[in-house]
């Protein structure tokens, strides 16, 4: 059995637990600029992930602070799903990617850094886009700052 190590994603993941708040419920009461929320919907938010995998890497949040996908309204649930579309859509015009990893982990043994506020992830992949500098030096290589990626992502939504 071959295994992938992420280590560089220990320091993430250990200090969510620490932080006082819902790092999803104080976002939104920041600038859309200042949290990098590319879009506001009626139930749910689309925000860039503060250390993605990949360049585009977003993830589409619920305003109820909710730690099951069960618990989340229909309508909210409707809502989060069209926002994946409409995402996905964007993914496409500004990365061309080969591909889209879209998910969640719901609670702290499947992996939520997360855990006590749910939330779908959405990421660009290209073929062999974990490369050596990733597994080996525990570096991520992304083409462009997160401000960019944010403009960006607002101008296809037609946010800006």
């Amino acid at each position: 059995m071959d295994y992938l190590w992420t280590p560089w994603r220990y320091a993430y993941v250990s200090s969510a637990d620490k932080s006082p708040g819902c790092v999803f419920c104080d976002a939104v009461k920041e600038s859309d600029e200042k949290a990098r929320i590319v879009l506001r919907g009626k139930n749910c938010f689309i925000i860039l992930n503060t250390f993605p995998y990949t360049p585009g890497h977003v993830m589409i949040v619920p305003y109820a602070h909710l730690d099951e996908l069960r618990k989340l309204p229909s309508d909210s649930a409707d809502e989060m799903m069209a926002l994946s579309q409409r995402i996905e859509s964007v993914l496409h015009e500004l990365y061309h990617p080969d591909g889209i990893n879209l998910g969640m982990n719901i609670g702290k043994a499947a992996g939520a850094g997360i855990a006590g506020h749910i939330h779908m992830h959405v990421l660009p992949r290209w073929v062999a886009d974990a490369n050596f500098v990733s597994v080996i030096c525990e570096t991520r290589v992304l083409p462009e700052t997160l401000d960019e990626t944010w403009k960006r992502m607002r101008k296809a939504l037609g946010t800006s």
